[in-house]
């Protein structure tokens, strides 16, 4: 919005514009990171003094605690832990990285997350994110000339909660208020989107140096919907490096090199091929040629699993091939030939990489930044992401009950009801379960909580409402409350660390392959469950007034059923448990009639209708 002052005649026109926020853009990445900033819909990279936007993801730590980041470590002598790939490690424990990595790693007592050893001590990832982030906004603020209001960092895809609050806490630790969190392909659309104004169904292909996004989503009218996600957190151009060093190793008649030294040559291998057909590889005194051919061998097996990624997705959101509008290139490592070939046979389509594809995410997030600080231009694009597996509770039986499906579009808020089990029941006990099967045993718990203080009242009586909301950041928040009392609880999930993609894929595809047998197990757990409370419910019934209300044949005849679905619930039979239960239902019928009848009349002794109906 533009104000204008009022002048004096012959004084002129002064014109005052209202001060723009300052907010930025990061892309957090595994390999590089980078800040960029957007005016007027039109974003850009922030350069360094040195004219360079990227910002290697590497931080080196000395025993004097001194601190080098990107081109300042690679820089320094190597008498110091040089830290990379650090985004691999945030929100995750010692027994998950089952990768090489150049430095140790420790388990911390404060917390399940997996430490750096360094010269400085163990380093936690989310202090090496912290290092990263206040490097770059350091930048945006020295060239800004102000203090920047608001940040949106991009993380992957499939980033759990876990992860994501690591993130979260990297920006606190750096001094950084975050205005969101937005997963790498939805800023990938948000730069191509609105800048180029894409319609349809798209493809985001986001192959950074450590981690691989694959995203479906739609695009009309400023509305940025992602119908499903995949991918691998542990797939990227780390990986190739490293496929490339191990063949080099195998190829050297005495191996002495230094591993890194190897891996720096593969590196250099890589980059060079993506313009050669061939390259001399030199380590130490030993060298060999390396073909393009040989490095397409190496990436195979890699791209393969990327493109079943593709194949998932597609499956997940029931999109034929045939729908793809586009397909958009997001990360370094698309910049391989073989990389880009692959996806052009799998698509059956030319990939779009108008863009710089190191720099389209940092574009697409500053875009955002703009929006949500305020300085508004054009349309504000809504963003709608998706959560990657069903959020659910646990009910009796150990059924988990789904409240938000897969792929449910996020923010998002949900609400069930559900009821106590037994009479008087005055706490119950929330666990927050992630999965796809349908016993909680076979799921990923998150978190537990207990509502307290709710009136005691016959089983089934009370209503407690349970909410699930999703921000957009993709944080989760469970309320519990007891609608009659108004007393509530609840819990912001937090897990100790997360899940790689790999293990929400096979969470995914254990669902898919049990589905029948989960299927009968729910069924006879459920029959089960409403057996035993039958049971329970009318055990206290008869031992209160059956002696008055049932003669002696009816009460033989519960007493008979009741001793045959006892039986049926220490068996397997779930047909012959709902079959006993319902002739029990039929038999009891009446005796619940009689004792409603009855109490009706002990809650109407010695009132007159007037003073009834006065009431």
């Amino acid at each position: 919005m533009v104000l204008f002052s009022i002048a004096e005649p012959g004084q002129g026109r002064a014109r005052q514009v209202e001060r723009r926020k300052l907010a930025v853009g990061i892309d957090l990445g595994t390999t590089n990171s980078l800040v960029a900033l957007a005016k007027a819909g039109k974003a850009e990279v922030l350069l360094d003094a040195d004219g360079q936007g990227l910002l290697p993801s590497i931080v080196r730590y000395f025993a004097n605690a001194k601190v080098a980041i990107g081109h300042a470590a690679l820089a320094t002598a190597a008498d110091s832990t040089l830290v990379s790939s650090s985004k691999r490690l945030m929100g995750r424990g010692l027994a998950d990285i089952n990768y090489q990595l150049p430095y140790s790693l420790s388990s911390s007592a404060q917390d399940s997350m997996v430490h750096i050893v360094t010269a400085a001590g163990a380093v936690s990832p989310v202090q090496v994110a912290a290092d990263i982030l206040h490097s770059l906004a350091a930048r945006a603020e020295q060239q800004l000339g102000g203090k920047l209001e608001g940040v949106v960092i991009t993380v992957p895809a499939y980033f759990d909660e876990a992860q994501r609050q690591a993130t979260q806490a990297a920006a606190r630790v750096a001094g950084l208020k975050v205005l969101r969190l937005l997963s790498e392909p939805t800023a990938a659309a948000v730069a191509y989107g609105l800048d180029q104004h894409l319609r349809g169904t798209v493809v985001i292909f986001d192959l950074g140096g450590g981690t691989f996004d694959v995203s479906l989503m739609r695009l009309e009218k400023g509305v940025f919907t992602v119908l499903a996600t995949g991918g691998n957190s542990a797939l990227g151009g780390d990986d190739f490096d490293r496929a490339i060093a191990n063949w080099l190793q195998q190829q050297m008649p005495v191996n002495t090199a230094d591993y890194n030294t190897v891996l720096q040559a593969a590196r250099s291998a890589k980059h060079q091929l993506t313009e050669q057909a061939e390259t001399q590889v030199q380590v130490g005194a030993w060298s060999t040629m390396f073909m393009r051919e040989q490095l397409e061998q190496l990436l195979a097996p890699h791209l393969d699993v990327a493109m079943h990624a593709c194949r998932r997705v597609l499956r997940d959101a029931e999109v034929p091939l045939t729908e793809i509008a586009e397909v958009v290139l997001v990360g370094g490592s698309t910049r391989t030939p073989y990389v880009r070939q692959r996806v052009r046979e799998f698509f059956g389509k030319e990939p779009l990489c108008s863009l710089n594809p190191d720099e389209v995410v940092a574009l697409g997030a500053a875009l955002q930044a703009d929006v949500l600080v305020g300085n508004k231009y054009g349309d504000d694009a809504l963003l709608l992401d998706v959560i990657p597996l069903s959020l659910g509770i646990e009910t009796m039986g150990g059924l988990l009950e789904k409240i938000v499906p897969r792929n449910s579009p996020i923010p998002l808020q949900r609400t069930q009801e559900f009821t106590t089990f037994k009479d008087g029941q005055t706490v119950m006990a929330l666990r927050v379960f992630q999965g796809e099967r349908e016993l909680v045993k076979d799921c990923r718990p998150l978190a537990s909580f207990e509502l307290r203080g709710i009136p005691p009242m016959v089983a089934g009586a009370a209503r407690i409402k349970v909410s699930f909301q999703v921000d957009a950041d993709g944080l989760l928040e469970v309320q519990a409350e007891e609608v009659g009392s108004g007393v509530s609880s609840s819990v912001v999930v937090k897990p100790s660390f997360g899940l790689a993609e790999t293990d929400i894929l096979q969470m995914i595809q254990a669902s898919q392959q049990h589905a029948l047998d989960d299927k009968n197990q729910r069924s006879w757990l459920e029959n089960k469950v409403e057996a035993e409370r039958h049971l329970e419910a009318l055990q206290a019934a008869l031992a209160q007034d059956g002696d008055q209300l049932l003669s002696q044949v009816e009460r033989a005849q519960l007493l008979v059923a009741m001793q045959e679905l006892e039986q049926a619930v220490q068996g397997s039979d779930s047909q012959l448990l709902a079959n006993l239960t319902e002739q029990l239902n039929s038999l009891s019928r009446d005796y619940a009639g009689r004792r409603m009848d009855q109490g009706i009349r002990q809650a109407l002794a010695g009132k007159t209708l007037e003073a009834v109906e006065v009431k």
